[in-house]
């Protein structure tokens, strides 16, 4: 079973994304991109899906953090968030963003995402 890591900083998407993905993958949820930096410097995940919004450690800043980590220069990470504009998908791009899902995001389509990038 493939190992993703979701982050977010609000419990309901938290538990959203557990309901939508739970039973199709080995999933692990964090709070904030600092929660998950830790995660990912313990384990290997073979997607990363983030948040951009969350205190501590917004998901730009992790998305920064996490591809200059050896084992996740070329890891598919997902950025999920309300902002849409085209200048932070470019700033998201530029960070080393997979692709970009804007909330609310369809749950039927969001397991077929994460196998495209599989």
């Amino acid at each position: 079973m493939n190992k993703i890591l979701y982050i977010d900083d609000a419990p309901s998407m938290r538990k959203l994304v557990e309901m939508v993905l739970g039973s199709q993958f080995d999933l692990t949820l964090c709070e904030d991109g600092a929660q998950a930096l830790e995660a990912i410097r313990k384990e290997k995940f073979e997607v990363i899906i983030s948040d951009v919004n969350m205190p501590v450690m917004n998901g730009l800043d992790f998305l920064a953090l996490a591809r200059k980590e050896p084992n996740y220069k070329f890891t598919p990470i997902l950025m999920m968030t309300t902002e849409a504009s085209r200048e932070m998908k470019d700033r998201g791009k530029a960070l080393g963003a997979t692709g970009w899902i804007v909330k609310p995001f369809d749950p039927a389509k969001l397991a077929s995402i994460i196998n495209k990038v599989l």
